[in-house]
This record gives structure tokens, C-alpha cells and sequence, in this order.
């Protein structure tokens, strides 16, 4: 995945997970990561939700207990008196199964609005990226008079009804320099090649002359996935559409030209051909393409790798009708916004899932999570699974959430499928790649937590997650480029902490009981 570039507006769900993040993007959805989060980018949490709609002004009654009265009634008062006096005894008993139903017929309309988003989810839902519908919109008119119009207009509206005061577009709520970058240039280079507003242009290059200089001062750990790939081959771009007043020759892109020919060197070019990997998702940035053997490896809903940004590009290099019509179906599902990844229908239902009950109120939503679990459990492979169905890449963020849930749910999962993200000892994220993300250890070491005796897979699972964790706790970086979460430090120390019975007493907390 790339930065899972931030987008403008917020997803309409709040049941979603912690943003993700994924090359030049922020993308509220989930990869992954699951600590904390991910719901629609950012501050939509369910967490937060759930109990802000809960408060009420401060009310004059509260419950105490006397030692000679039985645990199944409580007495309530009348009033508080403030500070020192002493709450007045009231006198009436009352059932606590009575208080219990009154509680939830309080709660019910809450209730019945969660079901109802979880009864609504099919493909999921994201914010919209400024970075991939900037290239949607870069896509010329098919079969028109030479390429002069745009094929995609509504896209083109988007952006221009989304930049910021500052000239730059992105996520407004969120500023990351690299993430603001690619978005901000992408746009750029998208209405100056139709020729489009001149002005809007002018201060959007203001705003990168006048924070380039952030880039080498931001934190690695913050770099979106694929950005030292895709931003220079989109300066290159704008320096054929003919920009002139970017800064070719910042001293901060120095380093990023000089990683991305070491990255290229590094891509195994005929097996990126020939195997499905996460490059797929970031195929804009790169050179040399050998488009007839990489449409082999096209999904099945014509995208690659549901990225809209590299699908927009292979179409504007193959001119491919599925790629077309994968395009097609986003711009007018998202009103010319598109995604930065689509779709994520099983990162969705498998978080959902996961902030439910530990959030402690999945009592409530029983039937709804039978659903969602038979959902990922009809999706499921001996390959593990990725954000979305029917991906022939797959991750072991994903895997390992959908494995842990569908286990304590008493589906029938083998360990083997870790077998896939194991090499040399270690584990790592995607197939292929020997690095690993704090988000997908996290979830792995989860994963391993649910395992029977014999189960060597999970047994180094689990130990290999530990040090990585514990080793990134000690040198304070537990820091994610996927995803944008609240406290992932606290939930990942939270996760190692040496103690048997914390998965007991969480248990028992997200059944209610005491």
C-alpha cells in the first residue's frame, strides 16, 4: 500500500478504523494497522464516538449501597448535596435488572444507528486522496480530438474545489510535509496540463517554494510508502508539462532522487512481472514498464492492486477497458473524489469487528458481527487475505486480524498461513519484502496469542513480534507509515506487557461482566 495522501473529507462512517496510510496518501482505510485506530481518517473513532454521544448534563441523583442491603437492589437518592454534606438516603428500591433496561432503552437509538452502518457496509468507504484523483484526472478524453480534454471533469472539479487557504491540498486536519507535498504537486500538474487555473496553480507551487525545506526536516518514520518512488518521477512529469517556477533544485529533494535510484535498484524488474507484489500499487512512479506482461497481473475489478492513482496511469498507458471501467465506477461512486484505495471491504469488516468488542459493547451487536465474521470467513485463504477480497497480494496485517477474529469466533483457521509472511526466522509484511511495520507486528503478535499447543508457527510468531515490539519500545519508535492512530505506543506496550491474565480480564471486560 502507499500513504493509506490524506483526503478532505472525512468518512461518513464512524465505525471505520484509524487512518491508514499508504504512499503520497493518508487514507482513512484501516491496513492497516490496528492499534488505536483506523477508522476514517483519524479523528472519527468509534471509541470516541460511542461515548461522546453518551454524555448528558451532570444529573442530581446518584446510586449507593448500603451493607445491609442485598447486591440485587441499590438505593437511589434524591440529590447530592455539593462538597461535604452527605447524599440524602432516598427510599425506594430498585431492581438492578429494571435499571438495566432502562439503561438500554437510553442507549437503544445508539444502538439501532450502529446496526444500521454495520448492516450498510459492502465495499467499504475511505476519504477521498488529492494525490490519486490528480491522476484520475490527468486521464486524457478517449477517442477525443488528441487527448485535450480531460477524460474524468468531475475530478477535475474536486480539486479545484478542495484546495486549502494555503495554496496547498491535502488533509486539512493533518499536516504531514511529505503527504502535503505529493499531494499539493499532483494537483499542480493536473490542472496544468488541461491548462486550468492558472491561479489556483500559482499558489500551489507559492506553498511547495516555500515549504520544500520541510522534507528534510520531517521524520523518516513519517515518509508515506513509495515516496521517494513516485515524487520524483511526478516532478519529472512536471518538468515536461513544462512547470517552471517548481524548485528542480532544492537541496531537501537531493537525498530523495538519490533513494529512489537506489530503490529502483533494488526491485527485482522480470519478477515484478511475473508475481503479484505491492508494487502493483505504486506502478505511477515507476519507469521502463513492460505493460503487457504487468496486465497479467491486473484484479480482478480491473484496478492494480485497487490502487486508483496506478490504475489511472495504466490506463493512460494501455488504454485498457477494464482499467477504464474500474476508473469509471469510483469517479461516479465518490462524486469525482476518489479514494486512495478501492475497495477495502475486508480491512472494514474485520476492524469493525475488533473496535466493537473492545470497545466492550458487541453484546449489542451480536447478529451483526456473525455477519461480518461468516463475510471475512467466506473470503478467507490458505494464503491469508488482504484489505480487500479476491487480492492476489496478500498482508500480514490483515491475515493476522481476520485470523485472530475468526478463531475466537470458532471458525476453523489453520496457523499455516503465517508459513506466508515467514522467511529466514523472520517475519514481514508482504511476500517478498524483508522489512516490517510496527501495525503488522502488532496484529501478528495478537494473532499468536490464540493458539493451541503444538502451533510452532505462532509460538515464533509470537516471539519474533515480541523482541521486534519491545526492541522498537526501547528506542521510542513505534511509529507507523500506514496508518495515523491516537496512541499505538500505548496499545502496543499495552499488548507485550508480561502478564497471563490481561487477555482474561479484556475478555471479560468486552463481555460486560465484573
Amino acid at each position: 500500500m502507499k500513504l493509506l495522501s490524506p483526503a478532505a473529507a472525512p468518512s461518513s462512517s464512524p465505525l471505520f478504523p484509524p487512518r491508514i496510510r499508504i504512499r503520497g496518501k493518508a487514507a482513512a482505510a484501516g491496513g492497516g494497522g490496528g492499534a488505536g485506530a483506523t477508522g476514517p481518517r483519524g479523528s472519527l473513532r468509534l471509541a470516541g464516538w460511542w461515548r461522546a454521544q453518551q454524555q448528558a448534563p451532570a444529573t442530581a441523583t446518584t446510586t449507593q449501597q448500603p451493607d445491609n442491603v442485598s447486591s440485587a437492589k441499590v438505593f437511589q437518592t434524591s440529590r447530592v448535596e455539593t462538597e461535604s454534606e452527605i447524599a440524602k438516603w432516598p427510599g425506594k428500591p430498585q431492581d438492578l435488572e429494571d435499571e438495566h433496561q432502562a439503561e438500554e432503552a437510553e442507549l437503544q437509538p445508539l444502538i439501532d444507528q450502529v446496526r444500521a452502518m454495520l448492516r450498510s457496509m459492502n465495499d467499504g468507504d475511505t476519504s477521498a486522496s488529492a494525490y490519486d484523483t490528480a491522476w484520475v484526472a490527468m486521464v486524457p478524453k478517449v477517442g477525443g480530438d488528441g487527448g485535450a480534454q480531460p477524460q474524468f471533469p468531475a475530478t477535475v472539479r474536486w480539486i479545484v474545489d478542495h484546495q486549502l487557504p494555503d495554496g496547498s491540498w491535502g488533509d486539512s486536519a493533518l499536516f504531514s510535509a511529505y503527504d502535503r507535498m505529493i499531494n499539493t504537486l499532483a494537483c499542480v500538474v493536473a490542472l496544468t496540463k488541461w491548462s486550468l487555473e492558472p491561479a489556483r496553480c500559482e499558489a500551489g507551487l507559492s506553498f511547495l517554494h516555500e515549504n520544500m525545506w520541510r522534507l528534510a526536516e520531517e521524520e523518516a518514520e513519517s515518509m508515506p510508502i513509495g515516496f521517494e518512488i513516485a515524487f520524483p518521477s511526478l516532478i519529472q512529469t512536471a518538468r515536461d508539462l513544462g512547470v517552471v517556477d517548481f524548485p528542480y533544485g532544492h537541496p531537501a529533494l537531493q537525498s530523495i532522487y538519490a533513494n529512489r535510484e537506489v530503490k529502483l535498484k533494488r526491485i527485482p524488474r522480470d519478477m515484478m512481472h511475473r508475481v503479484p507484489t505491492s508494487i502493483l500499487h505504486s506502478l505511477e512512479g515507476m519507469p521502463d514498464l513492460d505493460w503487457p506482461r504487468l496486465l497479467n497481473l491486473q484484479s480482478c475489478d480491473g484496478s492494480f492492486l485497487f490502487s486508483p492513482s496506478a490504475t489511472a496511469y495504466a490506463l493512460m498507458q494501455t488504454g485498457d477497458k477494464k482499467c477504464f471501467e474500474y476508473i469509471d465506477r469510483i469517479v461516479k461512486k465518490f462524486n469525482g473524489g476518489v479514494p486512495n484505495v478501492y475497495p477495502v471491504d475486508l480491512f472494514e469488516h474485520i476492524w469493525v469487528v475488533d473496535r466493537l468488542e473492545r470497545l466492550g459493547i458487541s453484546r449489542y451487536f451480536q447478529r451483526e458481527i456473525e455477519q461480518c465474521m461468516d463475510y471475512v470467513n467466506r473470503h478467507w485463504t490458505e494464503d491469508g487475505i488482504c484489505w480487500a477480497r479476491k487480492s492476489n497480494v496478500k498482508d500480514v496485517d490483515d491475515t493476522a486480524m481476520a485470523f485472530r477474529l475468526l478463531r475466537l469466533h470458532g471458525y476453523n483457521v489453520s496457523p499455516s498461513v503465517f508459513k506466508n509472511f515467514e522467511k529466514d526466522g523472520e517475519f514481514f509484511c508482504f511476500v517478498g519484502q524483508s522489512t516490517q511495520a510496527v501495525t503488522g507486528m502488532y496484529n501478528l503478535n495478537r494473532a499468536s496469542q490464540i493458539s493451541f499447543q503444538g502451533e510452532d508457527v505462532l509460538h515464533r510468531a509470537r516471539v519474533f513480534s515480541y523482541e521486534f515490539l519491545r526492541q522498537r519500545e526501547e528506542q521510542g519508535m513505534i511509529r507507523d507509515k500506514w496508518i495515523v492512530a491516537k496512541d499505538l505506543p500505548g496499545e502496543v506496550i499495552q499488548t507485550i506487557l508480561p502478564f497471563d491474565d490481561l487477555r482474561s480480564i479484556e475478555t471479560c471486560m468486552n463481555r460486560g461482566e465484573n
